[in-house]
C-alpha cells in the first residue's frame, strides 16, 4: 500500500502544472529562455527590444520583483559577478533546467489571452462631441507620428535582430509589431479623412438650412 502511494504521489507531481504565475513572470521567463546569463538592467534593454512592441515593457521594479519570484519556484538561479571596470559587483541570472520546462509547457498547453484593445485615441474620438474640432485632430495627428515612430524602431530591431539565429522567431514578431504600426499610423489618416468629410457635411448641412 505504501509503495502504491509513493508511485501514485510521484505521478500527480510528474503531470503536474508549473507554478501558477503572472504573465509578467513568463515573459520575463521567456527571455532566460534564450539561453543568456542576464543582469536586470539585461532584461529591461531585452524587453524594449522586443516585448514593448506587442504586449509590454515591464519596469526594472517590476523585472527584479519577477526575478525573485522566479527564483522562489526553482525556476531561475542567480550569482553574484565582479566587474572589470571597478564598479560594484552585479547579479546575473540563468534559467534552470526546471524554469525551461515549465516555460516550454506555459507556452504550448496555457490558453492564449485574446488581446485587450485600449485604444487612449479612439476613447478620444468617442467623446469628440465634448471637444473642438481641431482638439481632436490634434490627437490623430499626434497618434500618427507617435505610431510611425514605432514603426520605425520595430524595423531597426527587427534588421538588428537578424544576424541572431536565437532570435528569428522574436524577429518575426518585430516584423508583425512593424506591419501593426503601419496600419495604426494608415488608420490614424484615415481617420482624419473621415474628421474632413463630417466637418464638410455639417457645412453643407447647415449652409443648406438656412435657405428658405
Amino acid at each position: 500500500m505504501a509503495d502504491e502511494t509513493a508511485e501514485t504521489a510521484d505521478e500527480a507531481s510528474a503531470g503536474a502544472p508549473p507554478h501558477a504565475l503572472p504573465a509578467t513572470s513568463w515573459a520575463v521567463l521567456g527571455l532566460l529562455s534564450f539561453g543568456e546569463e542576464l543582469s536586470g538592467y539585461d532584461l529591461k534593454k531585452w524587453s524594449d527590444w522586443s516585448l514593448r512592441f506587442f504586449y509590454w515593457s515591464p519596469s526594472f521594479s517590476q523585472i527584479y520583483s519577477e526575478l525573485k519570484r522566479l527564483e522562489k519556484a526553482g525556476y531561475a538561479s542567480s550569482r553574484m559577478v565582479s566587474q572589470e571596470s571597478g564598479t560594484r559587483d552585479k547579479r546575473v541570472y540563468r534559467i534552470t533546467g526546471e524554469g525551461m520546462a515549465a516555460v516550454r509547457t506555459w507556452a504550448r498547453e496555457a490558453p492564449v489571452d485574446p488581446p485587450v484593445l485600449k485604444h487612449g485615441p479612439m476613447l478620444r474620438l468617442w467623446l469628440g462631441h465634448l471637444l473642438e474640432p481641431e482638439q481632436i485632430r490634434e490627437v490623430l495627428r499626434g497618434h500618427q507620428e507617435f505610431a510611425e515612430g514605432m514603426r520605425r524602431r520595430a524595423e531597426a530591431d527587427a534588421e538588428d535582430a537578424q544576424g541572431e539565429a536565437a532570435w528569428a522567431y522574436p524577429a518575426l514578431a518585430l516584423r508583425w509589431a512593424e506591419r501593426y504600426y503601419t496600419s495604426e499610423r494608415d488608420l490614424a489618416v484615415a481617420m482624419l479623412e473621415d474628421m474632413d468629410a463630417l466637418e464638410a457635411a455639417r457645412t453643407a448641412s447647415e449652409g443648406a438650412g438656412k435657405h428658405p
